[in-house]
């Protein structure tokens, strides 16, 4: 998500979300000058009015989604305790480098996203770089859940249509729930997005216990032998699942942990990406079904989240950032048709797009949980600079 459009600036916000005005006394001086959206009393549009629950509700709708689902076929590339151990690292690790982003961005109120914050590390080619991954990686992501959803929709009718229509009638609703200009207009719907996937998590591992693989527990190896190239495409889906501020760390942590051991243990090492698709056929449709609302909010986001990159990018400080505009409306449609068209041509025309949306993580995702704030670290030249 875009750092300074979700950023609050009290010290319990994550890095990258919608700061409320009631809070300028909690911020730097002089940071709404310099923040991208300013000073917004007189706005039309304003954009700095998320409160930190509702931020916390919305980044965990975001990312604690169909990603989950891929982590019991992690464990069974890997073996349960080495996953498990990759997944508890990447959360703590993420806490961390959460908490030296947030700084940053409190240093510097006129970064916007990580193409803003590239500018200053590397320059304008750092600035392209990372704002190209930003939007390779969202895009990617709302295919995801584009596809996602084409999943559901077909355990839910037994695959009655064929996959492409599935796919476009899954897509139609993504993007209409990514055109609204600000976050705070979505939030509210993250609520139910958050509640049905966590459900729809609980149904899954009720499912398994129920209906357990039988005889493979005796063959059960906390450790599994596996090569190079298996592994790092296994890996990839918990880096996918981290790439989050540190608000919901400790909720994520804790549920892909139980989620993805309880599942693996039960379902064994044939368990299917998502994993809700191992599951008897009830438990399937009524662990998809409760999950579609996620999906859908997910997808939303994420291409609300590449098309604010250019949006703010094109109209910074100009009226069409704030003002409804005709000029900024129709630059802003057309960004989300983009976004979201991309999206639907990836997940329905590229066989290998799973293994795709894992290489993205790892290329950009990762980075920019884990690798900038390390660069960040040496640019003001120690930790504790950052920290100060």
């Amino acid at each position: 998500m875009a750092m300074s459009e979700k950023q609050r600036v009290d010290d319990t916000s994550s890095p990258s979300l919608e700061a409320g005005i009631e809070h300028e006394a909690a911020a730097p001086v002089g940071y709404h000058d310099h923040d991208v959206f300013g000073r917004e009393e007189d706005h039309q549009i304003r954009y700095k009015t998320l409160s930190w629950p509702l931020v916390a509700v919305l980044m965990i709708a975001e990312i604690v989604s169909n990603g989950m689902l891929s982590l019991p076929s992690s464990l069974a590339v890997v073996g349960l305790v080495p996953g498990l151990i990759l997944i508890v690292f990447l959360g703590t690790f993420a806490l961390f480098t959460s908490w030296l982003l947030i700084k940053f961005k409190l240093r510097h109120p006129e970064v916007h996203n990580m193409g803003d914050a590239g500018y200053i590390l590397m320059g304008p080619f750092g600035r392209e770089l990372l704002s190209f991954g930003t939007i390779v990686f969202a895009v990617f992501a709302t295919g995801g859940q584009i596809l996602a959803g084409q999943i559901a929709l077909g355990v839910l009718s037994s695959n009655k249509l064929c996959l492409m229509l599935y796919t476009g009638i899954f897509a139609i609703p993504t993007l209409l729930f990514a055109l609204p200009r600000t976050l705070d207009q979505m939030s509210w719907l993250s609520v139910p997005s958050v509640l049905c996937i966590m459900v729809a998590g609980v149904v899954g591992m009720i499912g398994a216990g129920l209906n357990p693989v039988d005889g493979w527990q005796d063959q059960f190896s906390v450790v599994v032998k596996t090569d190079f190239v298996t592994a790092f495409i296994s890996i990839t889906n918990p880096v996918f699942a981290y790439a989050a501020a540190y608000t919901l760390q400790i909720f994520a942590t804790t549920f892909y942990a139980v989620f993805a051991a309880v599942t693996y243990i039960y379902l064994g090492p044939k368990v299917s990406s998502p994993s809700f698709s191992s599951l008897p056929t009830k438990w399937s449709k009524a662990a998809y079904g409760i999950a579609i609302p996620n999906f859908l909010i997910a997808g939303s986001l994420y291409s609300h989240t590449a098309a604010k990159l250019l949006f703010v990018r094109f109209f910074r400080k100009s009226e069409h950032l704030h003002e409804h505009t005709v000029l900024g409306w129709s630059v802003w449609i057309f960004l989300i048709v983009l976004m979201n068209g991309a999206a639907f041509v990836l997940a329905i025309g590229v066989p290998i797009f799973n293994y795709l949306i894992g290489i993205a993580a790892s290329l950009f995702a990762s980075w920019y949980t884990y690798g900038i704030a390390g660069r960040i670290g040496r640019m003001e030249k120690k930790v504790g600079d950052v920290l100060d």
